[in-house]
């Protein structure tokens, strides 16, 4: 009886090896270059890093002379955002189309990417590090320009106007916060009319998660003055800005005059009454809010229109309006008067009016709802047009107090450590060590360093 020959996976026909690495990952590749001549020759097709530059660097063009040389140039400029990189990318890809047909005048106060050294020169300065999604963005895009809308958001009602920039690098680290109740915050954000801004927490000192994005709250109440409340707005740099970014290019607020509105509108929250069209956006103002007390103040833009197929005998004018207002406690409040705020609009078919007011309630949520008295104004034959049920949502809130009660906070020397360790990693960048180095070699088809290569455990 014959022996049966050993099963060996390199003796296969190469079209069936190159399907079965053509599932692997980019590291996974470079494993199986290490194991045989065979697989060594099969793992640098260039056709598996066409794949590996597509998923990685969103690569649709080849700018070097094989799809290989290409993978390891990216990889030797971004590779240590690979993990963020394509989710980052595609983010701002997509903002700045949205942007090139709807805001140009927005997309003209981007600014371009930084470079590594930029990077490590305001970590030197501020003495944290910066998260790897954060550097990642900046390297892409740097911020805006302090000119024009801001990129994350308006909102406006009577004389209080809030236009939030994206602060580029070195605006940011020049407001880097080094005093009690926000020690170690870097602005993300910026109001020049309010003042206000987004942060984000790169020390525990105070307490805070580190790389959670707020805004701040003065706690009126409970602990003094260097005590800070937050409106959490994101968990993490990337989270917070795909949010606000996916928000904008889906439609969720509204673009007027090339301004980001954040009045954000449930698609569920429209009403048609008798021709007459009511939808509502609400936006949380965190700048006119705070924790302790409990304060949450509100605004909402309602959009009342006709569609211009609608005969011209059913144009009406709106005369009264009425709101049943209902706080998460379940206590109601009901407001009626004239007009609406100030005005007694006409609509007719194909016109659209629309208006700004606000409310505050003492509990993070709450909802209204009302109706519109109107006449037609040929017959003057009174009608009632439904405004649907909206609801406002404050941001997510951590108190002073139950943040120090929750929180493991480092002593001042753990921190300091750990500040002295990033200006160390820091310099050394700054003065030529490479964090992880890619580099070319006899053996074409792997681009990991030396060191990696004569160790593939490690």
């Amino acid at each position: 009886m014959a022996t049966p020959m050993a099963l060996n996976i390199c003796s296969l026909p190469s079209d069936p090896l190159l399907h079965v690495l053509s599932y692997l990952n980019y590291d996974d590749l470079c494993r199986c270059s290490c194991t045989c001549k065979r697989l060594k020759e099969l793992a640098g097709e260039d056709e598996l890093w066409k794949r590996q530059s597509s998923i990685w660097w969103l690569s649709t063009s080849c700018s070097s002379p094989t799809w290989r040389r290409h993978f390891k140039e990216q990889f030797k400029s971004l590779g240590r955002y690979i993990k963020s990189y394509r989710v980052l990318y595609k983010t701002w890809a997509q903002l700045e189309t949205f942007l090139s047909e709807r805001c140009p005048r927005l997309l003209t106060s981007i600014k371009a990417g930084a470079t590594e050294r930029e990077l490590d020169e305001i970590e030197v300065k501020i003495r944290y590090p910066l998260p790897r999604d954060v550097r990642c963005s900046y390297r892409i895009h740097n911020g805006q320009k302090l000119v024009g809308p801001g990129l994350m958001g308006c909102m406006s009602i009577s004389n209080h106007m809030r236009s939030e920039y994206l602060l580029d690098l070195q605006t940011a680290s020049d407001c880097f916060q080094e005093y009690s109740g926000m020690f170690g915050c870097l602005p993300l954000t910026l109001c020049i009319h309010t003042g206000c801004s987004q942060f984000m927490a790169l020390s525990e000192r105070e307490g805070y998660l580190r790389g959670q994005v707020f805004y701040p709250s003065q706690d009126h109440v409970v602990l003094g003055p260097a005590s800070i409340d937050q409106f959490i707005s994101g968990n993490n740099f990337t989270d917070w800005f795909t949010t606000h970014v996916q928000r904008v290019v889906q439609g969720d607020y509204p673009i007027i005059q090339e301004r980001i509105y954040k009045y954000l509108r449930d698609p569920d929250c429209i009403a048609v009454t008798n021709n007459v069209t009511v939808t509502v956006g609400t936006s949380f103002c965190p700048e006119l809010s705070t924790v302790n007390p409990p304060h949450y103040f509100f605004t909402y833009r309602i959009r009342m229109s006709m569609d211009k197929s609608v005969s011209p005998e059913e144009a009406c004018q709106l005369d009264r309006r009425y709101w049943l207002i209902t706080n998460a406690d379940g206590w109601v409040d009901q407001v009626e008067g004239p007009g609406v705020v100030g005005e007694f609009p006409i609509i007719r078919p194909g016109t659209t009016y629309e208006w700004t007011s606000c409310t505050t309630f003492n509990t993070p949520t709450g909802t209204m709802r009302g109706y519109f008295t109107m006449h037609y104004l040929k017959t003057g034959q009174p009608l009632k047009v439904e405004c649907p049920i909206y609801h406002m949502r404050a941001l997510p809130t951590c108190s002073a107090g139950d943040r120090r009660r929750v929180c493991l906070i480092p002593s001042p020397e753990e921190d300091e450590v750990m500040r002295e360790a990033t200006v160390t990693a820091a310099q050394l960048r700054l003065n030529g060590a490479a964090w992880h180095t890619v580099v070319d070699s006899d053996e074409e088809g792997d681009p990991r360093s030396e060191e990696e290569r004569q160790n593939p455990d490690s």
